[in-house]
C-alpha cells in the first residue's frame, strides 16, 4: 500500500481497471471528473456486485474502453461485504486492478458537509462526526488494502483534480486546449472569450481596393497585416503576456480557454492575427491550439 502525501506519480505499465472509493466528502466526484477528462470511461455509483459483470463486458472490447474507472460508494456493512466479495472475485479471475481510496481529516469532512448544508449519510440521528466515525469503521479494512491513498484535507477541487491527473494519466502534465477566435466588433463580443484582443490599431485592408475582396487567410492580406507597423511587436508581447496565464490555467486544472481577436468586421485584420497567434501559441509546451473565425464570410 502507498499513502500519497506528495505528488509522487504511480503509473504502472498497464492501468485497465481503477476502483475509486473512500470517505464521503473526500472528493470522489472530483476524482471521477478528472479521470473522465483524461480518457477514462467512468461509471459512478455502481453496485459492488455488478463490478465483475462490468469488467467482463469491458474485457471483451478492450480497444473501445481501454481504461475503466468504477466509483463505488460504500456506506453500509452490507455494501462493504459486497465489495470485498467483488474484489476477491476479480483477483480469483486474474483481473488486474488498482484501488484508490480518498480520505480526509475529520474536521475537514465536517466542514465540507456543513458548507454543503447536507447530513452525513450514516449520521442518522447523531452528529456529522458520528456519521464519519461510523463510516471509518466500515471502511478501515478497505483502506488498509488500497493501492493508493490520497489525503484531500489540504486540497481544493483544482488541486485534487491535478493530483488525480498526475497519478492516473500517462500523458504527463496537463494539456491546455486553446481556441483562438477572430471576430468582428460590429457583430458583438464572443460570450465565451476568456481574453479579448483588439487589433483595430492595425491599418485596415478594407480601405485598400485590391485587398478589400480578400480575407486574412489570403497571402496578400496576411502580409499587409503582419507587415504593418506594430503588429509583430504586439504579437511578441501578447504571447509573452499569455505564457504565465496559460501556466496558471494548467495549475488550476483548467483544460479549455478561448482567446478572441477582434477587428471591425472580422474579415481581414483579426483573421490574419488569429492565424499567426495560433501558430505562436502552438509552440508552447503542453498546449494544443485551434483557430476559428466566427464572422468570416458575413457581410
Amino acid at each position: 500500500m502507498m499513502e500519497q502525501d506528495a505528488l509522487t506519480p504511480v503509473k504502472p505499465a498497464e492501468s485497465e481497471l481503477l476502483v475509486v472509493t473512500g470517505m464521503s466528502g473526500a472528493g470522489r466526484s472530483t476524482a471521477a471528473n478528472a479521470l473522465e477528462d483524461h480518457g477514462w470511461y467512468v461509471v459512478e455509483n455502481l453496485p459492488p456486485l455488478m463490478l465483475g459483470t462490468l469488467t467482463e463486458l469491458v474485457s471483451r472490447m478492450p480497444h473501445s474502453i481501454p481504461k475503466l474507472a468504477v466509483v463505488i460508494d460504500v456506506r453500509s456493512k452490507e455494501l462493504f461485504q459486497d465489495i470485498r466479495e467483488a474484489l476477491s472475485g476479480l483477483r480469483a479471475a486474474g483481473v488486474s486492478y488498482r484501488l484508490l481510496f480518498l480520505d480526509a481529516e475529520d474536521d475537514t469532512l465536517v466542514r465540507r458537509f456543513e458548507q454543503g448544508r447536507r447530513p452525513h449519510p450514516l449520521q442518522e440521528n447523531g452528529s456529522i462526526l458520528d456519521g464519519i466515525a461510523a463510516e471509518r469503521e466500515v471502511l478501515k479494512e478497505l483502506r488498509a488494502s488500497s493501492d493508493v491513498i490520497v489525503d484531500t484535507s489540504k486540497l481544493n477541487v483544482h488541486a485534487l483534480a491535478t493530483t488525480i491527473t498526475e497519478l492516473f494519466t500517462e500523458s504527463g502534465p496537463i494539456v491546455l486546449r486553446l481556441n483562438v477566435m477572430s471576430f468582428g466588433f460590429k457583430y458583438g463580443l464572443p460570450v465565451d472569450a476568456n481574453y479579448v484582443a483588439d487589433v483595430r490599431f492595425i491599418p485596415n485592408p478594407h480601405w485598400v481596393p485590391q485587398l478589400r475582396p480578400h480575407t486574412g487567410l489570403d497571402t496578400d492580406v496576411r502580409d499587409y497585416v503582419l507587415g504593418a507597423h506594430g503588429t509583430r511587436d504586439f504579437l511578441d508581447r501578447y504571447v509573452e503576456a499569455l505564457e504565465p496565464v496559460i501556466d496558471g490555467y494548467r495549475r488550476e486544472n483548467k483544460h479549455y480557454a478561448t482567446i478572441a481577436v477582434g477587428c471591425t468586421g472580422g474579415k481581414h485584420r483579426s483573421v490574419a492575427v488569429t492565424e499567426e497567434l495560433a501558430k505562436r501559441l502552438a509552440q508552447l509546451p503542453h498546449v494544443t491550439v485551434s483557430a476559428h473565425h466566427r464572422d468570416l464570410g458575413r457581410e
